[in-house]
C-alpha cells in the first residue's frame, strides 16, 4: 500500500474521436473538482497519443474518458497500449458512456479500470477515483 497522499489527486478528463457530446464530461469534471480533486480537461476530439501526452505531461494519478460514439473497443485498447509503451503502470484510466456489458468486462481484462455509465452517481465515480489512486500510487 503507498503512503497517503500529500496533494490533491489529478485527473485528466478527455472525450476521445469524433464524437461531441461534453456534457457528462464537463459535468463529471466539475464534480470531481468539487471532490477536492485537480482536474484537466482535455476538451473534444482528442485522440489516444494526446490523452496519453497530457496525461504525461500533468503528472496525473488518473485518466477519465468519456465515449459516446461507440468507438470504445478501440480507444481504450490504444490508451493502454500507449501507457504501457510510455510505462505509465500506475495510473488509472477509467471512463464513462454508453458501453456495453460485454465489452465493459473485456476492456477490465485488459486492464482499464472501472467503467460508469450515463447517470452513474458523481459520488461513487470519485470515492472509485480516490480509492484507487490511495491503493496504487506511490508519493
Amino acid at each position: 500500500m503507498s503512503e497517503t497522499i500529500n496533494r490533491p489527486v489529478r485527473v485528466l478528463v478527455a472525450k476521445v474521436g469524433l464524437d461531441g457530446h461534453d456534457r457528462g464530461a464537463k459535468v463529471i469534471a466539475t464534480a470531481l473538482r468539487d471532490a477536492g480533486m485537480e482536474v484537466i480537461y482535455t476538451g473534444l476530439r482528442q485522440t489516444p497519443e494526446m490523452v496519453v501526452s497530457a496525461a504525461l505531461q500533468e503528472d496525473v494519478d488518473a485518466i477519465g474518458v468519456s465515449i459516446l460514439s461507440g468507438a470504445h473497443m478501440t480507444v481504450f485498447p490504444k490508451i493502454m497500449r500507449l501507457m504501457k509503451e510510455k510505462e505509465m503502470h500506475d495510473v488509472l484510466v477509467t471512463g464513462g458512456g454508453i458501453i456495453p456489458e460485454d465489452d465493459i468486462k473485456e476492456l477490465n481484462a485488459l486492464g482499464v479500470g472501472k467503467l460508469f455509465s450515463p447517470g452513474a452517481n458523481t459520488h461513487e465515480i470519485a470515492d472509485y477515483i480516490k480509492d484507487w489512486v490511495k491503493e496504487n500510487r506511490s508519493f
